[in-house]
């Protein structure tokens, strides 16, 4: 949500913002949320002014009476009870203009960064860098899911007939290789001083409505039926959420926190879900790191992420690119985001295994997260990123890793996490 301030200041801003990301059908939420803003603002304005007018009279009815002068102080109380009645009124107005503007300011998209690529969507994102050799073996590299069915670790049939489409069984190694990049990860990052966190895998709907913009939500969350609670589609959800409402001192910042997480999501829409292997589905697990920091540092941390992310795969002996995110293909919330993209030997080309974001004071202003100094308070800025998340990271490792004969080396930094095992072996 961006700062109603700066909307009053230059709407033609806000204008040209979303004009950038493609979204001219939101253009008219500018002269609403003015028009709201305006209302609010009079509405307030009369309250005060009533409030004030009510706290003279009521001090001038004593005087009066004392005074003789009964008329007049019957003519004072009646106008109190006349304030007493309009302000309830108002009041009820004035909430529903508040909510309303809330509504009309949580669609308008935060302002992104001036370096961020102009584009419609993601095929226009920009390739920066490149880290590794993408080789392509001389011998086929079959279908992930082939692989994996070799060696006897995945059961998508099982999982069909229990929970349906787009859920799996991982068993043996396959799922000890799962586990060991997300223990991995972990280990990783708590190295480079992020505190360790396993949060709670269901949240409020005040806290969706706060890390993320309406169509996300629709688009990825399963709602629990009959309660408030939402199943997370990434940690970094609740991991926000933690500080909701809270003013944290200015000297403990930044604070950086990595964090495990099953994560569920709808995968609907024009993506759908992969019928054969583990690329699209409908859970996964996920190893992730959050950034709360000054904003004037929120673009250093945002380098430093992504670059955790690339370090975490070529450990793992997967090439890897960076990828920015044009304006089209940003969520509402972001300013900048970039993707890692592994490279598949099989299909010779990369794809996406994680996602960096910085989201500005967009979600802070949301959940109400500030920092306090000498100065006073002031919102935060937020940022997240995908450390590992399996099987789809997996998928990378395994055909980076595979070998013509079937079998798939395992990663020298995986191996402490698999009792030493060096190769993962066909099952035939």
């Amino acid at each position: 949500m961006i700062d109603i301030a700066r909307l009053r200041e230059d709407p033609e801003s806000v204008r040209e913002n979303i004009r950038k990301k493609f979204q001219d059908h939101k253009l008219p939420l500018v002269d609403e949320a003015l028009k709201l803003d305006q209302a609010k603002r009079a509405s307030e304005t009369e309250g005060s002014e009533l409030r004030a007018e009510k706290n003279k009279i009521s001090k001038s009815i004593g005087q009066l009476m004392r005074e003789g002068k009964k008329e007049e102080a019957e003519a004072a109380k009646a106008r109190v009870k006349e304030i007493n009645e309009k302000l309830p009124e108002l009041e009820a107005t004035q909430k529903e203009t508040t909510q309303k503007l809330l509504e009309v300011m949580y669609q308008i998209p935060n302002f992104i960064d001036p370096s961020v690529p102009i584009g419609k969507d993601d095929s226009e994102n920009v390739e920066v860098e490149r880290f590794g050799e993408p080789v392509v073996p001389p011998y086929e590299i079959p279908h992930h899911a082939d692989i994996i069915h070799r060696v006897n670790g995945m059961d998508k049939e099982s999982a069909g007939r229990t929970s349906g489409e787009g859920f799996y069984y991982l068993i043996g190694d396959i799922a000890r290789l799962h586990e060991a990049m997300i223990a991995y990860a972990r280990d990783y990052m708590i190295d480079k001083g992020f505190t360790y966190c396993v949060p709670p895998f269901m949240i409020r709907s005040n806290v969706v409505n706060g890390v993320m913009s309406f169509e996300e939500m629709d688009a990825m969350m399963y709602k629990i039926e009959g309660e408030d609670l939402y199943l997370i589609g990434t940690s970094e959800h609740s991991m926000i959420g933690r500080f909701q409402g809270q003013i944290v001192e200015s000297d403990k910042l930044p604070i950086r926190m990595t964090s495990y997480s099953p994560c569920f999501r709808k995968e609907g829409g024009s993506h759908g879900l992969e019928e054969r292997g583990l690329y699209r589905v409908h859970q996964f697990e996920k190893e992730e790191m959050i950034v709360l920091c000054e904003p004037e540092n929120s673009m250093e941390e945002y380098e430093k992420m992504w670059r955790y992310t690339v370090d975490v795969f070529r450990n793992m002996d997967v090439p890897v690119r960076q990828l920015e995110c044009c304006s089209g293909d940003l969520a509402d919330l972001k300013v900048k985001s970039c993707d890692v993209e592994a490279w598949s030997p099989r299909q010779k080309k990369y794809f996406e295994v994680g996602s960096c974001s910085t989201l500005g004071d967009a979600q802070a202003r949301r959940l109400g997260i500030r920092a306090k100094n000498e100065k006073g308070t002031y919102y935060l800025h937020t940022l997240n990123n995908t450390v590992v998340a399996s099987p789809r990271g997996m998928i990378a490792v395994i055909e980076n890793n595979y070998n013509e004969d079937g079998s798939i080396n395992i990663p020298k930094v995986l191996q402490p996490y698999m009792g030493g095992k060096t190769k993962i072996v066909t099952q035939d």
